[in-house]
């Protein structure tokens, strides 16, 4: 493949994952949500589960992808590194800025979340990709899941006893109180996004990023598809295995639970480009609402906090949510029709940017 050649099966995967994050997000009533729309409590995969490691996967495909073709065109390697602090800085500092909606407090800072975390995903694994090679960036891989196995598993504190994985009681807790408060690590004194756990999710941004080098080496071929398959369900199995032991648990970012989830992107990916980049099927509903959606990914996610600050203020939220639920609706289905609303006013915003060629690249 030439990495000029632009592969619209990654725009949809990107898009159709922050479509879903979006309904996820943003439902009617936490309260009222189906079962398949919400998180795990803990230990385990739950559909919503999978939404945040696909993104920070295809974020790392995308860098493969994408830097390729700036140092196929001889671009300097400074200007691509002040890029990417420059979009690294601009990430970070919009997720920063949606924590004060609605009310605009800034007498709290919550240094983490989604949009945090992509920033700080990002800006590793780019550096790595202009800085090291395919087996450097193997044993940093593997040496971040191996380390946090060893650091969550193998390690006590003054807490609690070493292999304690429990919400608050665990290494990464432990670890994140040591540089930041309590209060500044959310309501529950901890973070699922917090910065220990930071770095099983840069080894899901490298796994993106392997995968991604290897679709420009191998060129666009059958036999490409089929080893990004077979690599994706022997990532699955190891996850699965090492469950056994080291519990797939997204709130922590598990070591299991990156290999597992890196597995099933790096399958989605390969049916994907099976679909859209070598049958063409781009032309149905769901890609190109994928391409959409997928061309403006991180403004559509902020703008989702955006609307969602204006329909409560102004009480649209209610009026719908409620006014469904008083006519006699099932809570989890006037739920489910309020997150759909979310998910097509992003659309609105992406389609009104996508006709007009405006791609904005946060």
């Amino acid at each position: 493949m030439n990495a000029s050649n632009r592969l619209i099966s990654v725009d949809v995967f990107r898009g159709l994952t922050i479509a879903a994050m979006v309904l996820v997000n943003y439902p009617g009533s936490y309260e009222n949500t189906y079962s398949f729309l919400e998180h795990s409590h803990w230990n385990g995969m739950s559909p919503p589960d999978f939404i945040f490691p696909f993104f920070i996967f295809i974020v790392g495909v995308s860098i493969a992808l994408s830097f390729t073709k700036q140092i196929d065109a001889e671009k300097p390697r400074k200007e691509m590194v002040k890029k990417i602090l420059i979009r690294f800085l601009e990430i970070w500092a919009i997720g920063l800025f949606i924590h004060f909606l609605p009310d605009l407090n800034f007498s709290f800072w919550d240094y983490f979340g989604v949009l945090q975390r992509i920033a700080q995903v990002y800006l590793v694994c780019a550096l790595l990709f202009l800085f090291t090679n395919w087996k450097t960036q193997i044993y940093i891989f593997s040496g971040i899941l191996l380390g946090y196995w060893i650091t969550m598993s193998f390690i006590p504190t003054n807490d609690f006893v070493a292999g304690t994985l429990e919400p608050g009681k665990n290494f990464s807790v432990w670890f994140d109180r040591l540089f930041f408060s309590s209060e500044t690590l959310g309501k529950h004194g901890w973070n699922s996004e917090g910065l220990y756990s930071t770095f099983p999710a840069i080894a899901s941004g490298i796994a993106g990023v392997l995968a991604g080098k290897f679709i420009v080496s191998k060129k666009m071929s059958e036999k490409t598809l089929i080893w990004l398959f077979t690599a994706g369900a022997l990532s699955v199995i190891a996850g699965a295995i090492w469950d056994w032991q080291f519990p797939i648990n997204k709130k922590v970012w598990t070591s299991s639970f990156v290999l597992y989830t890196s597995g099933w992107a790096s399958i989605v990916l390969a049916i994907s480009m099976w679909l859209i980049d070598f049958n063409e099927y781009k032309n149905n509903l769901f890609a190109r609402a994928g391409i959409i959606f997928g061309m403006n990914a991180i403004m559509v996610y902020m703008m989702a906090d955006v609307f969602e600050t204006i329909y409560k203020y102004s009480h649209i939220h209610d009026l719908i949510y409620f006014g469904l639920t008083d006519l006699g609706m099932a809570a989890p289905n006037a739920s489910l029709i309020w997150a759909l609303i979310s998910v097509g006013s992003c659309f609105l915003v992406a389609y009104f940017l996508f006709r007009m060629k405006l791609f904005i690249k946060l």
